[in-house]
């Protein structure tokens, strides 16, 4: 068996269990939403919920509504091309903004630049409510971060919107507990599974289009350690840095106070799978500001209901 074989094999595999996960959620849940920001990995996912659904070779509309929750700080080019896979499927989509969770009072910034990032839990969970919403399903993958490694598939919140890393159900033989009670939540990780590697793949198998921001492009940017920030309105450069104009790309998409691109001349998903092959650190280690401020940072955002 040739190595083009084996891949094809492997990603015809985890594609067959991320379908079934898919399934599941939709066969014991009543009110399911899937998690769509218009990056990669949520591409990916809405791609395998319209082939869990198809009707012979054509995809039918998927059995649930998408929901972004938007930050107010993404990258347009990102919204924009949200929008565009939207219109293009008809798909039903539901924004939750953190603009509005900051006008209610429930969320509190310290000033207008400040990462939103896990401001995004409190909007989370308003959706939530709002629409009574029993499932979410999301490209959350183990290999990002040792937090999401710890989760199961069909991840129990609680009331709360908590989580809790001992509170969680087993998983033998793929069968999966999505009962709950009014009020509880399940966050469902249909790619859990998967790598950085194996999404870019994908995505060069199933010839998958994504943001011009996830290939090279030319962008302002300053060092910061091992980061490059970009120089954006919210991220302005101060009076002593020195910024210099680079080719990069995005590995992960977020808000822009907290996702910074890296180098790259990778201008198609062949280059990029090539790239990240060889790379030794993860996408969120490599360009999210927000996860390095400690080694649990993601966890405690989890326990506080981040998604």
């Amino acid at each position: 068996m040739t190595n083009q074989q084996l891949q094809n094999e492997h990603l015809d595999w985890l594609e067959a269990e991320s379908i079934y996960i898919i399934r599941e959620v939709a066969a014991q849940c009543a009110n399911p939403a899937l998690l769509f920001s218009g990056g990669k990995d949520s591409i990916v996912m809405y791609h395998l919920a319209r082939k869990a659904f198809q009707f012979g070779k054509r995809p039918i509309q998927v059995p649930f509504p998408l929901l972004h929750v938007d930050t107010g700080h993404n990258y347009p080019e990102v919204i924009a091309f949200r929008d565009q896979i939207v219109a293009k499927t008809n798909a039903k989509l539901i924004v939750a903004h953190v603009e509005d969770s900051i006008k209610k009072g429930t969320v509190k910034l310290r000033k207008e630049t400040d990462s939103r990032n896990a401001a995004q839990a409190t909007t989370l969970l308003e959706a939530i409510e709002e629409y009574g919403f029993d499932a979410l399903m999301g490209g959350a993958r183990r290999d990002e971060e040792k937090a999401r490694a710890k989760e199961r598939i069909f991840s129990f919140r609680d009331e709360f919107g908590q989580w809790d890393p001992k509170a969680q159900r087993p998983e033998l033989w793929n069968l999966y507990n999505a009962r709950i009670q009014k009020g509880e939540n399940m966050r469902v990780f249909p790619i859990s599974n998967w790598t950085e590697l194996d999404v870019w793949q994908y995505i060069a198998r199933e010839n998958l289009e994504l943001p011009s921001i996830y290939f090279t492009h030319q962008r302002e940017v300053v060092r910061k350690g091992d980061l490059l920030v970009p120089v954006t309105p919210l991220t302005p450069k101060a009076a002593d840095d020195q910024s210099e104009v680079l080719s990069v790309r995005f590995r992960t998409v977020g808000d822009i106070s907290c996702t910074c691109p890296v180098l790259s001349i990778a201008d198609n998903p062949l280059d990029i799978i090539a790239e990240t092959a060889l790379s030794e650190i993860t996408e969120r280690g490599a360009t999210r500001m927000d996860d390095q401020t400690s080694e649990a940072s993601m966890e405690r955002r989890k326990k506080e209901g981040y998604f």
